[in-house]
């Protein structure tokens, strides 16, 4: 079984947020391949089914991104899942807009979220589908990350979050080492 976590913030105001690009992409994994409406639990909402022939739970904590791992911890405990089971979406400053990589443990780059599931969780050797929203151009990388797209990035946008879901699936049919050659170049 694996935990598939998209990162974000609760509520109407962040929801199209640079930020919720993790939601995002779990949305679209959710309704892509049928899965069960959201339940709430674990300080957030889950759904869980099978893609690609893997058993999965699809998990967004309701918790504000800094405090994701409140939610994380008590999912993996509950579905008996290892940090080796853990593939978390997130944004990522350090890549530009649109494009998409897969990494399996090493640095978190600041990254606020990352750093409460490696905290709550024992330790960062968790796969991460990683989104990226550029750093910006102007005013503070808070700001950045808490707008809403622009008008050229959101014509893209569903081509984004196709590519981060689509490296997902690959990663959980072909395993992390093959979808890491293929979509990281």
């Amino acid at each position: 079984m694996f935990l598939v976590v998209g990162l974000g913030n609760p509520g109407p105001k962040y929801a199209a947020t640079r930020h919720n690009v993790g939601f995002m992409v779990v949305e679209r994994l959710r309704q892509h391949h049928g899965l069960a409406p959201f339940k709430e639990k674990f300080k957030g909402v889950y759904s869980r089914g099978a893609l690609r022939g893997h058993e999965v739970v699809l998990l967004e904590p309701m918790t504000y991104m800094n405090l994701s791992g409140t939610s994380v911890q008590p999912a993996m405990q509950f579905f008996k899942v290892d940090l080796s089971g853990l593939i978390v979406i997130h944004d990522e400053l350090d890549l530009p807009f649109g494009a998409v990589r897969l990494k399996w443990d090493g640095g978190l780059a600041g990254h606020k979220g990352l750093k409460s599931i490696a905290a709550s969780c024992g330790g960062q050797a968790f796969g991460r589908v990683r989104v990226g929203i550029g750093r910006p151009q102007v005013g503070s990388v808070e700001q950045h990350v808490l707008s809403n797209f622009s008008s050229d990035e959101g014509t893209q946008l569903e081509n984004v979050l196709g590519s981060a879901a689509a490296a997902l699936e690959d990663a959980l049919e072909f395993g992390f080492s093959a979808a890491m050659n293929r979509h990281n170049r």
